[in-house]
This record gives C-alpha cells, structure tokens and sequence, in this order.
C-alpha cells in the first residue's frame, strides 16, 4: 500500500522565538524516518513528502504519488505552528484520509486560552488563567502567585524554562513581555501547580482506550520542577537529565482511573482521533489538564511510543493500528 509520511521542513532561522528552538522542530523529520521504516517493515510502499516553504509543490508531489493514505506528521508551517490546522484541511480538500486527529480539533488545541475556556465550559479541571494580549492591557491579577507563563498557541515547551515561572507583578510583566515579543503572540498565564505531574496517552476512535501512565520525574536539584524545553530537547543539560519519564507510572488504582477518565473526556470533547496525548498535574487528588496534544511526537523513542511498549504493543503494532484507523475512515467515505 502506498502511504505518503508528511512532515514539515525545519528552517534555518525560525520565523520567532529562539534560535534553538529548531531542535525540536527537525526532530520531525526524524519522526518521519522512523514512521517510513517501520511501513516498509510492514510490507507497505512509504513515501516521504515534506513541506517546506512552497505549498503547491507539496500538493502536486501528493496527487502524483496518489497514495491510499496520509500520515500526518506536521506540526505547522513555514515553522508556525498556528497553521497545523491548515495542513490538515487541505488534505481533507484533496480529499485523501490522513492519520490522527482533524483540523477542528488541531485548531482548538493548539490555542491554549481557548482550549482552557473549553475545558471550564465543561466542568474539567484546569489551573486558573487569564491571557495577556498581545498589544493589550495587562488584566487584573485574580490569581495567586507562582504563575506559569508560555506562549498561547505553541507547543514542544517552546520557551518553556525556570524564568517561566513568576513569583512577582515585575517577573510576571517582564516574562509576559518576552512572550510579546520573541514569539509574537499572547501570553497565557495559569497558576503554577506543584504537584506530580502526568502524561496520559490516549489511542483509539472514539477516544476510549488509554496506554499505562508516564509520571514525569523531577530531580531535587532542578531550579524548578517543569518540563523545559532543555529538559525536553537538549540532551546535554541538567534539565534533561533531570526529567525522567517513568512509564507505568507508580500510582493507586483508584487516582489512576480518575486520571484516565479526565483524560478521556477531554480527548472526546475536543474531537481528537487516533491518538492524542494528555498532561495533567495532581493537587491533592484532583488531576488538573495543562494541556491536550492532539498531534503528539510518535518517535520510537518518544513518550508516546514508550507507553504503547508498556501497553504491550511493539512500536510495528503502534504504526499499523494507526494506519488502519486511518483506513477505516477511507472506507467509511467512499461507502
């Protein structure tokens, strides 16, 4: 079978932000190579497609192959990853199935304010918020200190470090002020939870099936226990090798059911098919969501990949449960 594997062209400067933050964008094309080689194992006919700043080159590469489906690696384009919604669609205008999850949904969750108001609307949990305009007045501060501070609509832990979090109004404005005007977007702001924190990740249509839990470890010695993005990326530093991912996580039966159910219900109220991924971190025993990853890194060695093998399911077995997902949808639509 003929799959084309899509991912996006890292550029040689990104358009905002730093200039490491590249590492974690050409860790796609990474992805990618990992996906190819696994089809091939499994017999199917891989080609890989990237996108890269010309659009219609991608498009054409796509109807000359004509592949029986997509699998969807991109994360943005032209390095923003606002317009991963976009990718999405337009294969849905080519009309060609594509794995994961779709571009309502893609939208929705990449906008983190807006995926938090969702979340409140429905009754689940989430660290209370407000999001600084960019351009705008500062909102009255209604929540207590420490505070999270990140880009709205990025995702990877981009700018994600110890300056993230804020104890006073002058370290509030001045982190809001670098979120302004390196990455050119607003700034949400949430309460800092100290707790564990969680990965959940979630597979299958609709989203009922969850893989064993990974808790996110932190060192003693790290300045603050958040996932950085040197702690996620950059494999020499103290961060990384102070953030250990323990897959299954060590947890009561009944905290753990009560975790896979949030996860659960958000994946379904946001529509996220396939696969998605869930973080969340405990206060007691309330499992509060900081984020929903409908578009998660599926390397063999990523998170992901790491809790189906605790699962039981080979990272082979992963591939081709995805692929097949994705099929179904094929024959759904030209039934």
């Amino acid at each position: 079978m003929k799959v084309a594997v899509c991912y996006n062209l890292a550029a040689a400067t990104p358009i905002r932000g730093e200039q490491q933050d590249r590492i974690s964008e050409a860790g796609a094309e990474t992805e990618a190579q990992a996906v190819a080689a696994t089809l091939r194992r499994l017999g199917h006919l891989p080609a890989l497609i990237p996108l890269g700043a010309e659009v219609v080159s991608f498009i054409g590469k796509l109807q000359l192959l004509r592949p029986a489906v997509i699998f969807n690696l991109c994360e943005g384009y032209r390095g923003d990853s606002a317009k991963e919604m976009h990718v999405a669609a337009l294969y849905e205008l080519l009309d060609i199935p594509y794995t994961g999850s779709p571009a309502l949904c893609l939208a929705l969750t990449q906008n983190k304010a807006l995926t938090k108001d969702i979340l409140v609307r429905h009754g689940l949990p989430t660290p209370e918020y407000f999001c600084a305009k960019i351009n705008g007045p500062l909102p009255k501060r209604t929540i207590s200190y420490p505070l999270m501070v990140k880009p709205c609509s990025e995702d990877a832990s981009l700018s994600i470090g110890p300056d993230s979090i804020v104890n006073n109004e002058a370290t509030l404005k001045k982190r809001i002020r670098y979120i302004h005007d390196r990455y050119c977007q607003d700034a949400l702001v949430e309460r800092f939870i100290s707790g564990r924190e969680f990965n959940i990740a979630v597979l299958g249509n609709p989203p009922t099936g969850v893989l064993p839990l990974a808790e996110i470890v932190f060192a003693k010695d790290l300045k603050v226990p958040v996932v950085s993005y040197a702690g996620k990326w950059e494999t020499a530093s103290a961060d990384y090798r102070g953030t250990t991912p323990l897959c299954p996580a060590v947890v009561d039966e009944k905290l753990r059911k009560k975790i896979e159910q949030i996860a659960i219900k958000a994946c379904r109220l946001f529509g996220c098919r396939d696969y998605a991924r869930v973080d969340v971190r405990l206060e007691g025993d309330t499992p509060y969501i900081l984020e929903i990853n409908a578009n998660p890194d599926i390397c063999p060695d990523a998170g992901f990949a790491r809790a189906a093998q605790a699962g039981g399911h080979d990272y082979p077995a992963l591939i081709q449960r995805i692929l097949n997902m994705a099929l179904v949808r094929k024959g759904d639509a030209h039934a």
